[in-house]
């Protein structure tokens, strides 16, 4: 999946990883590929973990994990973090999802019941990104796919999601359907669990 995301990338290109499954693009980068990892706690230059013995406390991403950087990188406050966001300059945010829906919605932060961490940057990033992927599992832990005609947990952004990346396929939510891009090898259309209605070849 991280290879997948990966690919739409273009050298010098600026990039939010969420939490979760969206921080190993930082660790899978291939070195020719000149990207500049933006975190909104307020570093530019993010270059995945650290390895064991280098870690330091001062040195962490958004979600609380400790990180390398890369030569050159730079280290502001929040506010400049989130001008950066806001004022669209952002090129790729990476986020992962609970439900996205035909007409691109994304709900990614919150099921009603269940202790909440807060939105973070998510709200300004799926706004203010020039492209927003999500990048996710297709089934949910009871078997549910992600993929839904409808979210109905409370949402992060409406009409937000470019594309969708899960270990079936490659998803695009455009005009009350999701495109396939590209399923995955072995994998058929009747194996998304997705409503014929809601697909287009």
């Amino acid at each position: 999946m991280i290879e997948k995301v990966i690919s739409f990338f273009y050298s010098g290109a600026s990039v939010n990883l969420g939490i979760g499954i969206p921080t190993l693009v930082a660790e899978l980068l291939p070195k020719e590929l000149n990207i500049f990892i933006q975190s909104e706690n307020g570093v530019l230059g993010v270059a995945g973990r650290p390895k064991k013995g280098e870690e330091s406390p001062t040195l962490i991403n958004a979600g609380k994990e400790t990180i390398s950087i890369r030569k050159g990188a730079s280290f502001f406050d929040s506010a400049l973090s989130f001008g950066m966001i806001r004022g669209g300059h952002i090129d790729f945010c990476v986020l992962g999802g609970m439900e996205v829906d035909t007409n691109g919605n994304l709900a990614n932060w919150m099921v009603p019941g269940e202790k909440i961490t807060g939105m973070g940057g998510a709200m300004d990033l799926v706004n203010g990104a020039k492209c927003v992927i999500v990048v996710m599992t297709h089934f949910t832990k009871n078997g549910s796919p992600k993929l839904v005609k409808k979210c109905l947990l409370p949402l992060t952004g409406v009409g937000v999601v470019n594309i969708v990346v899960t270990d079936l396929g490659i998803f695009k939510p455009e005009n009350g359907k999701f495109v396939i891009v590209e399923l995955a090898s072995g994998v058929s259309v009747n194996e998304l669990s997705i409503p014929s209605e809601l697909i287009k070849i």
